[in-house]
């Protein structure tokens, strides 16, 4: 477990602003207890053998490791409709065979929280596909933002900026699936009914 967690942590694409790793979280039985152990990293450019070392203290077959990281989208601002590359955080999960009741033979042995699905799917049904419709605005905010996509060099360059994060992506998941013995992998998130399917909708529009 702990060879795999190094292996898979070695695949993470850091931000370039340091540090990469920023919390390292252990815990014990189920998500409801109290951590074991608790690591604030910002500071100490941890590499994934550091965390490895500090997980060996807590290691048995019922803990979960928890470590958040930064890495770098493409963001775009909502009321000045400009993009910039951002560290944002990325949550990893790593389940032991016996935590949580076994929550591993559904989730995964690994679990990666990679943030907001707009990052990856876009606001408001914009981007190009089969199933992209424009939705309504709620707030003002968005409606500017609306406005400011209607035109055609706007909207080719948000199309492009979240092709890019989806590369990162999808680059992240085949590099993990070259360094780990992974049976399977699955993309999904709470707002696509497939979400995977959507950002190969996104990628195959040119």
């Amino acid at each position: 477990m702990l060879s795999h967690l190094e292996r898979f942590l070695s695949t993470v694409p850091l931000s370039a602003q340091p540090p990469g790793f920023t919390e390292f979280v252990i815990r014990a039985v189920e998500p409801a207890e109290a951590p074991l152990a608790e690591f604030d990293l910002r500071g100490l450019n941890f590499a994934p053998p550091d965390i490895v070392e500090l997980a060996r203290e807590h290691h048995s077959a019922d803990v979960s490791y928890e470590i958040s990281v930064r890495w770098d989208l493409w963001v775009s601002d909502m009321e000045t409709a400009k993009w910039a590359k951002k560290p944002e955080r990325l949550t990893l999960f790593c389940f032991g065979p016996e935590y949580d009741q076994g929550t591993y033979a559904e989730s995964g042995h690994f679990l990666a929280d990679v943030g907001f699905e707009h990052l990856f799917t876009g606001h408001a049904g914009l981007l190009p596909g089969r199933n992209a419709h424009p939705s309504r605005p709620e707030a003002q905010a968005e409606a500017r933002f609306l406005l400011w996509m209607s035109q055609p060099e706007n909207a080719r360059e948000y199309h492009d900026k979240t092709r890019e994060n989806i590369r990162k992506l999808m680059d992240w998941v085949r590099e993990a699936e070259q360094a780990l013995p992974i049976e399977r992998t699955r993309l999904w998130s709470e707002g696509e009914e497939n979400f995977e399917a959507r950002l190969d909708e996104i990628l195959a529009v040119r």
